[in-house]
C-alpha cells in the first residue's frame, strides 16, 4: 500500500482555507478509496512542520487545540535520502515514513505558489498538481496575465508596480492610473487568492487607500479596468497532456458587488442565503452550468482550456474569467492552481466524484512522474579538469 502525505497550512492568508480543503476535499476521500495510507502533515502559521492523525480532526483547529497539540509534540525534521522521508524525533527514537506521493493542499504563499512544489522536486518526490513554474505564473496575476497576452488571449487593461516603486512616486502612479484605465477598477495584491485584499474602486479618492489595503499583503500591486457588462465565470480543470474541463461555473453576485472572501467561503452569497440559478455549488453562490448563450460558453470554456497549456498547468486547475454580454468578449481573468476545496462541487455536477477526483488527481502526479524518469538531467564533460 502506497502512503500519501497530504501537506497544508502554512504561512499564508488562506492557511484555514487550506485546513478545509485537505480535511474535507482531499484527506476524507483518500481513506475513502481504502488504496493509501493517509499522512496528515500541517505547516503552522510560524512555519513550523508537524506530523500526526489527530491533525485529521476539524475540531482540533475549530477549538484552538492545534496550539496544545503543537506544544507537546516536535516539529517533523525530513529526509531527502533516495526519496522523502518525515521523520519525527522522540526520546525512544524517532519514528519515520517513507512517502510515497504527496497531495499538497497548501493555498496561497509558500506553497501553492511553487514553494512547496521546489522542494517535493528536490526530494523527487510525485505530487499532485501544477510544476514549480507553472505554479508560480498562476499565482502571480501579472505575469499569468502578460503570458496571455503574449499568446493572444485577452485581458483586461491593466497597471502594475511594487511596493517601492509607489512609496517613491504615489502621485505619479495615481495620475498615471486615473488617465490610463477607466473606472470602476480593481486593485489586487499580485499575489495572493481567495480574493483576500481585493478592493472595488467606483470613484479617483478611493484608489490610494486601495493600493494601501493591497500593499499590505503583498509587495506588488496589479489595478486593471472592470468589465461592462459583467458576468464572471470559472471553469475547473483537471489533467496532464490531455486536460479535462469540468461545467462552466457562474459566481452569483450583484451588480455593486464582486466575488469577495466573504462571499466564498462565510456567507453562503451576500446576505446569507443561496441564490437562485440552476445547480448550486457547495456554498451556494453559483449557477453550474453557467447561465450564457451557448456561442459565449463554448468561447469561455476554449480560453480557459488555451490558458491551461500556454501557462504549463498540469494535474489541477481553476481558470477564472470576465464576459462581457453585450460585446461578446471573454476575459481571462486569473488561475488557481488549487482551487478551493479541488471544486469537488462542480466535478460531482460533471459526473466525477470526490473520490474519483482525487484518485484521478494521484494518477497524473505519478504519470507525471513517470514519464520525466526519462529526461536526462546531468551532463558529463571534462570542464572542471581544465581548473
Amino acid at each position: 500500500m502506497k502512503t500519501i502525505a497530504v501537506i497544508f497550512g502554512s504561512r499564508s492568508a488562506e492557511h484555514d482555507v487550506s485546513i478545509i480543503t485537505a480535511l474535507s476535499a482531499v484527506i476524507k476521500p483518500l481513506e475513502l478509496l481504502k488504496k493509501y495510507k493517509v499522512e496528515a502533515v500541517y505547516i503552522a502559521k510560524d512555519g513550523g512542520w508537524y506530523w500526526g492523525d489527530e491533525l485529521k480532526n476539524i475540531a482540533l483547529y475549530q477549538s484552538g487545540g492545534i496550539d496544545a497539540f503543537m506544544a507537546k509534540n516536535p516539529k517533523i525534521q525530513l529526509s531527502f535520502d533516495d526519496g522523502l522521508t518525515l521523520i519525527r524525533p522522540g526520546k525512544l527514537g524517532s519514528k519515520q515514513q517513507k512517502i510515497d506521493i504527496v497531495f499538497p493542499a497548501t493555498h496561497g504563499t509558500h506553497g501553492e505558489d511553487g514553494e512547496l512544489m521546489g522542494l517535493l522536486e528536490m526530494a523527487g518526490v510525485p505530487y499532485v498538481g501544477c510544476g514549480v513554474a507553472a505554479s508560480a505564473i498562476a499565482m502571480d496575476k501579472v505575469l499569468s496575465k502578460q503570458i496571455a497576452v503574449a499568446n493572444n488571449i485577452d485581458t483586461p487593461k491593466m497597471v502594475f508596480f511594487s511596493k517601492k516603486d509607489f512609496q517613491s512616486e504615489s502621485s505619479k502612479w495615481v495620475q498615471l492610473i486615473s488617465k490610463s484605465l477607466k473606472l470602476p477598477l480593481f486593485v489586487k495584491p499580485a499575489r495572493l487568492g481567495s480574493s483576500i485584499g481585493i478592493t472595488k474602486v467606483s470613484s479617483a479618492s478611493e484608489l490610494e487607500n486601495a493600493i494601501e489595503v493591497a500593499l499590505h499583503y503583498d509587495s506588488k500591486v496589479l489595478v486593471e479596468e472592470g468589465v461592462e457588462n459583467l458576468v464572471e465565470v470559472t471553469l475547473p480543470i483537471i489533467g496532464n497532456e490531455e486536460p479535462l474541463v469540468a461545467l462552466l461555473e457562474q459566481p452569483i453576485n450583484k451588480d455593486e458587488q464582486f466575488f469577495d472572501f466573504n462571499t466564498k467561503y462565510m456567507n453562503q452569497g451576500k446576505g446569507g442565503k443561496k441564490m437562485g440559478g440552476k445547480s448550486h455549488g457547495s456554498q451556494g453562490y453559483s449557477k453550474i452550468p453557467a447561465d450564457l448563450p451557448t456561442e459565449l460558453y463554448e468561447k469561455a470554456v476554449v480560453l480557459a482550456q488555451q490558458v491551461y497549456v500556454v501557462v504549463g498547468c498540469e494535474g489541477i486547475a481553476r481558470i477564472d474569467m470576465l464576459v462581457d454580454t453585450k460585446a461578446k468578449k471573454v476575459y481571462f481573468n486569473e488561475i488557481n492552481p488549487l482551487p478551493g476545496s479541488l471544486y469537488a462541487h462542480n466535478w460531482r455536477q460533471s459526473g466525477i466524484s470526490g473520490v474519483d477526483l482525487v484518485e484521478r488527481l494521484v494518477a497524473l502526479a505519478e504519470q507525471r512522474a513517470e514519464s520525466q524518469k526519462n529526461q536526462t538531467t546531468t551532463f558529463e564533460s571534462s570542464f572542471l579538469k581544465q581548473f
